[in-house]
């Protein structure tokens, strides 16, 4: 590759990542996230860049859980024989992967199906649901009645990032809507943000240092409660007049506990560790790693309004809407007029192999790539809705494009059943809206 291709290469991944957002592109407004601001005026044409597939344009308001008023159980028993289309979906890798699929698009007949359900592994930035998990716990627990104080803190307390940022490579778009200045970069202890904007930066971006920050806010306001947050003064002496273990216990306190009471369990899902290498130099940390089957229960209890409480639940689902460009499994065409909530971490290493050109998501020792996606639409609140949380470890073989090609798989997969429920029970009752109207694809089934 010569330098101006070089260049070029590295100006697309640049404006690729940089559109990557979450979050509805109304809601700058509401949450003082100022990267928003800067999205809607790109989707509006005012500022040049990438468009916005159908499915992204959603408002803030239509952006909710579907589920609180519904009786749909938490899992039922797994469909073996959906199941079993699962598994020969993956083909000869099928044992490499473990996939869960919950059909709740007919919620009066919902469909769960998993392979390998338990396949436990490391779950990289997927892990970020967890502590978005444990910071609204730890909000919920200081004002248990009060949301207007939750959603002022979220607004207005400005942070500046200290050195548990330090140190990741991932960008993040910086926009001043004032004076329209725009950098992307990544963040460096001093940059400041309201505590909207961190979340939405640990997950929009998928920005380790956002998420240790988050997870460091999660510890101080266990320890503050409603006095967080600390001064500069209060942290030092927090950190200086605690041992190592006492700081480790607080923290692993702080990260595990909302999953046992949201209903989850340790033994299938934990983020045990910080995201950065500065916060797990401070106090002992632990194991991180997560299930198919544990990731779809989180995605339901989001749907239920069950992760904290109903207003944690809204706002989780808000930041972990793609507005803008997609990527992996959410990335496939057959999804852009649907509204997707997603969140991916990927994991490889390579080891030396004569022949072997290592590549990112191709390794050839480790190769970890997870997904989790909420599929709604293509009308609100109407169609399909599913969820479906993928993990993998399939060696020299590009997972990114992988689990892109699975999203199509599982979609077609959906299609096909809500067709044939359509022949086959006119007479039943069955909602119409549930079913698709007019077919891609003459042919049901996975191709």
């Amino acid at each position: 590759m010569n330098v101006r291709q070089r260049v070029l290469a590295l100006a697309a991944g640049a404006l690729a990542a940089a559109a990557a957002a979450a979050y509805p592109l109304d809601g700058y407004e509401a949450t003082g996230i100022r990267r928003l601001e800067y999205a809607r005026l790109v989707t509006t044409g005012e500022i040049w860049g990438s468009g916005v597939p159908p499915g992204a344009r959603l408002s803030t308001a239509d952006v909710r859980p579907r589920l609180t008023s519904s009786d749909v159980p938490l899992l039922l028993e797994p469909d073996a024989e959906l199941g079993d289309t699962i598994r020969r979906a993956l083909g000869a890798d099928a044992q490499r992967y473990g996939v869960a699929v919950y059909d709740l698009s007919d919620p009066g007949q919902p469909v769960y199906a998993e392979h390998n359900g338990g396949f436990r592994n490391n779950i990289g930035s997927v892990g970020k649901l967890l502590v978005a998990l444990a910071w609204f716990q730890a909000m919920a627990d200081a004002w248990p009645d009060d949301v207007a104080a939750r959603e002022r803190l979220l607004r207005e307390t400005m942070l500046s990032a200290d050195e548990f940022v330090v140190r990741d490579h991932h960008k993040v778009i910086f926009y001043d809507p004032a004076t329209k200045a725009r950098s992307y970069r990544v963040i460096v202890p001093g940059d400041r943000g309201n505590l909207w904007e961190w979340l939405d930066w640990m997950l929009s971006a998928s920005n380790n240092g956002a998420a240790a920050f988050v997870q460091e806010q999660t510890l101080l306001l266990k320890a503050f409660g409603r006095d967080y947050p600390p001064s500069n003064e209060q942290k030092a002496d927090f950190y200086a007049t605690r041992s190592r273990t006492e700081l480790s216990e607080l923290f692993l306190a702080a990260m595990t506990r909302p999953v046992e009471r949201n209903g989850l369990d340790l033994e299938e899902i934990r983020q045990g560790s910080f995201f950065t290498r500065t916060g797990n130099s401070r106090m002992a940390t632990t194991s991180s790693y997560g299930t198919p089957r544990q990731l779809i229960r989180y995605l339901y209890l989001l749907e239920r309004g069950k992760l904290v409480d109903a207003w944690s639940s809204t706002a989780i689902k808000r930041l972990l809407y793609m507005t803008q460009r997609r990527i992996r499994y959410a990335s496939h065409p057959v999804l852009n007029d649907y509204a997707v909530y997603f969140k991916s971490g990927s994991l490889y290493r390579c080891r030396p192999e004569e022949g072997f050109t290592c590549r990112q998501y191709e390794g050839n020792e480790l190769n970890l790539l997870a997904s989790t996606a909420i599929v709604e639409g293509p009308t609100p609140g109407r169609d399909y809705h599913y969820l479906v949380a993928v993990l993998s470890n399939v060696l020299k073989t590009n997972s990114a494009v992988a689990h892109q090609t699975l999203a199509l798989r599982i979609h077609r997969l959906i299609e096909a059943r809500h067709r044939q429920r359509a022949t086959a029970e006119p007479a039943a009752g069955l909602d119409r809206r549930n079913s698709l109207e007019t077919p891609v694809d003459d042919a049901p089934g996975i191709p």
